[in-house]
């Protein structure tokens, strides 16, 4: 089957399933061979640009109704895919599913789009087998969950342990500050920590600074979708010069982290099961033996 993945979590599930698209998003970097594959679709905003200089960037394209992603037409043309999995969680973090079926109809391919829209882990699970049902690979499909709801499980009984839950927030944006929704919040629940910030499943919603103050989060967590840990800690001050960051008792404490938004974090793909093994660590180093990562690390500008 020739299948073409649009955006990086479904391209993880489609290897992960023994599988090689013929093309893939412009961000598909995971496993490194998706580098090798024709991109079919290109951004209009400077992925290294500041947090504030991105979300103007992302207005100014979604304002002038180009919207942020471009489909190659020419290469899905030439790629003449049987399959596309495309997304409908946002339009920002990838090419959506309206620009998918447009093309689709434009250049009169006989393809089948298959959307992705998870808003929770059960969610992605349910899309891996979706994925696998659309490719003939259902039993890899179900051996693949099975092995991650068994991480997961395991997890929720070493933190059922826990003496305390801390009080968490993951940030997902940092200027303007947005508060990580879809599957965070139960993932932080899972990871033996309280998240008062976000209902699971809702939407991340730009918040002001205020707020996270009012909830003064006992763990915080920053996690840019699309950063990795380098930019992130390039972009620290739209944290630490805020006027009331070292009101918080996790700056206090020493408790903020940098994790890999850009590969982990927000990117729903199986690679989620490691962020919340690495959220537990995070939370409770007492109770898991995780050695230091290229994932997660220490915020520059705590404290403690």
């Amino acid at each position: 089957m020739r299948i073409v993945s649009l955006l990086p979590s479904a391209t993880e599930i489609v290897y992960a399933l023994g599988l090689e698209p013929i093309g893939v998003s412009h961000e598909c970097d995971y496993p490194p061979a998706a580098t090798e594959q024709p991109a079919v679709n290109r951004s209009r905003v400077d992925p290294e640009a500041s947090s504030r200089e991105i979300n103007e960037q992302v207005a100014d394209a979604e304002g002038s109704g180009d919207g942020v992603y471009a489909i190659d037409d020419d290469t899905l043309e030439r790629l003449d895919p049987d399959l596309i999995v495309s997304q409908g969680i946002c339009d920002v973090c990838a090419v959506d599913e309206v620009l998918v079926r447009d093309a689709v109809e434009r250049l009169d391919l006989d393809a089948a789009v298959l959307t992705t829209d998870p808003h929770s882990l059960d969610d992605v699970f349910t899309d891996i087998r979706r994925i696998g049902d659309a490719t003939g690979t259902s039993e890899r499909a179900t051996e693949l969950v099975a092995d991650l709801r068994e991480r997961v499980e395991a997890i929720e009984r070493t933190t059922a342990a826990a003496e305390e839950r801390p009080r968490v927030a993951v940030l997902d944006w940092l200027d303007p500050v947005m508060v990580a929704g879809h599957w965070i919040p139960e993932m932080v629940e899972m990871a033996g920590g309280e998240y008062g910030m976000a209902e699971p499943g809702a939407r991340s919603e730009p918040r002001e600074f205020t707020e996270v103050r009012e909830y003064d989060p006992e763990v915080l967590v920053a996690a840019p979708c699309g950063f990795g840990l380098d930019q992130t800690e390039r972009n620290r001050e739209d944290l630490t010069d805020r006027e009331v960051w070292e009101d918080l008792t996790a700056v206090r404490e020493g408790q903020v982290f940098a994790m890999d938004g850009h590969h982990y974090v927000n990117r729903p793909g199986p690679r989620l099961v490691d962020t919340l093994e690495h959220l537990a660590a995070c939370l409770h180093p007492d109770l898991f033996d995780v050695p230091p990562s290229s994932v997660v690390r220490p915020f520059p500008g705590a404290l403690a």
